[in-house]
């Protein structure tokens, strides 16, 4: 069986010590109370939550998976998973870092992110029932009117009712200017909504007592492709005036996917037969309310990945501690023992080290990912607010597609580290790997995440939010460039950051040329640019690290992330070269393939 334990040190240590994170949330005035120990308190409690409640079901869960009800359309999720949800209301949990206007707590976003980065740990698939709701209630704090926010948010903040985002149909996964459902305006002001969507994630469940759906369809006279989509409100039940649940509206799930992992999450087929809705925002405007919640989904997905990769580690790590197997090359290591534990052979360690170097650099750049956050909707300051969206822009399909393919690279070293015992599920490793599978695909796959970043986010606006994210590593090495301590970490982001202006001009060029050069080059670029982002943080906790062991301090913590930053720099960092070559080579010997395909 697996064992999970919250991360709180590294949290803390990521929070207090290397981001200085209260620093920046005092300056908001709406967090100018906030400090260290509640922040710390709080992921104490949330952590137990995690370990104790959810992280039980996890195994169980994926073992039974949801059933469907044919002739009810109701959907019956795994034993347990009810009563760890009504713990969590029941906690306040849904509240902590929701608006205090609509009965929330008010706490910065990124206690909410490390909260959710245990909880994905502990059971991803469970997880995903109240994440979705982060995301629909964001959507609609940003764009509903005021009876919409009145009406709704109250009863998402507290949990009662849950959220859905419903975008994909059959036809039409990422391209959703292809979409078919209809929206037909009605006397009353509602609209009449027909279509079906498929890959609806916590699409039906028996969690909460209304599931409100936010759906993208089409108007009568709307015009074509992504422009002539709207979004609309379709709770699962009516609500009438007074706020308590009405008749049961037409939106119902036809099926349920059989699915590769995360099999204790509902994703449902949805059937939308005349199911009433309410426009949010403008007509035709669809697309700017939803991507509220698409990019916070994305934020969300890396998080799952980073919850993969640290669960799989912590097992992984305990497991290459215990199993004997062979003896170490350099000699016995274990001479009361027949064999040797597997921890002394160079390979696992390898393997174990890149699970952490992976699982750890994500944490920073979530963590700063969710004050960058913090600072675009809250901060006083308008230009720190325009700086911070514009570098989360950015950073936004770094950690999505970075994060997520770290974390299929990490869980399955971590499964390989049990040998064979990984491939059977009593060990728990091949779920980590299978539910993370997942997260590399939906919320727009990886290629995608890359397009988005090479094509918009950097060649978009001529490297500009590059550029002040190079200022930032440019400041490090002014800082650090002559301690010799600190030369393996900064040199190597030192020479990336300069050749990354070389390397996009380059690419930038080409594909003003022929556009398929940007497709080309696309998801190599984007691994360059997460390695630079992760060699920043690296290197910003090997200077937190080495300054503490300069001034005395005995503890291993900052010993043990000198060495992860070690291994990183060596034997992660360096594909950089390989991808920016590769990148390079273009889309001649991919697209000159048709006899290679035929």
């Amino acid at each position: 069986m697996p064992t999970y334990t919250p991360p709180l040190r590294d949290m803390q240590f990521v929070m207090h010590e290397v981001l200085h994170v209260v620093d920046d949330l005092t300056a908001i005035p709406k967090h100018a109370d906030m400090d260290v120990d509640t922040i710390n308190a709080v992921l104490e409690e949330g952590g137990k939550f995690a370990a104790e409640v959810a992280f039980p079901l996890n195994q169980s869960g994926d073992a039974e998976g949801c059933k469907l009800d044919p002739v009810t359309h109701e959907v019956t999720t795994p034993t347990g998973f009810k009563e760890a949800y009504a713990k969590y209301v029941e906690g306040g949990w849904p509240a902590l870092a929701c608006d205090t206007a609509f009965g929330g707590q008010g706490l910065p976003h990124i206690v909410n992110q490390c909260f959710y980065e245990m909880l994905n740990s502990a059971n991803q698939s469970w997880t995903m029932y109240p994440g979705l709701t982060h995301g629909a209630y964001a959507a609609l704090h940003a764009h509903g009117t005021e009876e919409q926010k009145q009406t709704y948010l109250h009863k998402m903040t507290s949990g009662e009712w849950l959220g859905t985002m419903c975008l994909t149909e059959a036809h039409c996964g990422t391209d959703l200017g292809l979409m078919r459902s209809k929206a037909e305006p009605q006397a009353d002001g509602t609209y009449k909504i027909t279509g079906e969507k498929i890959f609806i994630s916590a699409g039906e469940n028996d969690m909460a007592s209304n599931i409100i759906h936010l759906v993208l369809a089409r108007l009568p006279d709307a015009p074509v492709g992504i422009k002539g989509v709207s979004l609309f409100i379709v709770p699962k039940f009516l609500v009438k005036q007074d706020g308590s649940l009405g008749a049961r509206n037409g939106i119902y799930c036809g099926g349920l996917e059989h699915k590769m992992g995360i099999c204790g999450n509902a994703t449902a087929q949805l059937v939308l037969d005349g199911a009433v809705g309410t426009m949010v925002g403008q007509p035709n405007k669809g697309m700017q309310a939803m991507f509220v919640m698409m990019n916070a989904a994305r934020l969300g997905v890396g998080n799952q990945s980073l919850g993969q990769t640290e669960v799989a580690y912590q097992n992984a790590l305990a497991y290459a501690k215990e199993r004997i197997q062979m003896r170490s090359l350099t000699g016995v290591k274990a001479k009361d023992k027949p064999a040797d534990p597997i921890i002394v052979h160079p390979d696992v360690r390898k393997m174990l080290l890149t699970a952490k170097a992976y699982a750890e650099g994500g944490r920073a750049l979530l963590c700063y990912s969710a004050m960058l956050l913090e600072k675009e909707h809250s901060h006083p300051d308008e230009k720190v607010r325009k700086d911070a969206g514009e570098l989360l822009a950015m950073l936004t399909p770094i950690v999505k597609a970075f994060i997520t393919d770290n974390g299929h690279i990490s869980t399955n070293a971590c499964m390989q580290v049990f040998g064979g015992h990984g491939y059977i599920k009593d060990w728990g490793m091949e779920q980590f790997a299978r539910d993370n599978r997942i997260n590399m695909i939906y919320e727009g796959t990886n290629t995608v995440q890359s397009l988005d970043l090479l094509g918009r986010k950097i060649l978009g606006n001529n490297g500009a939010t590059l550029r002040k994210f190079g200022k930032l590593v440019g400041q490090l090495v002014a800082e650090e460039g002559v301690n010799e301590k600190m030369a393996e970490f900064i040199t190597p982001i030192a020479i990336l950051g300069d050749q990354m202006t070389k390397f996009t001009t380059e690419i930038g060029f080409k594909g003003f040329q022929n556009a398929d050069e940007v497709g080309a080059a696309a998801v190599d670029y984007l691994r360059v640019a997460g390695h630079l982002v992760f060699g920043y943080f690296w290197a910003r906790m090997a200077q937190v690290a080495l300054r503490e062991i300069a001034a005395g301090n005995t503890d291993s913590f900052y010993l043990a992330k000198v060495q992860t930053a070690r291994f990183y720099f060596a034997k992660l960092f360096p594909e950089t070269a390989t991808l920016m070559r590769t990148a390079r080579a273009g889309s001649k010997v991919l697209m000159d393939t048709d006899a290679a395909l035929a």
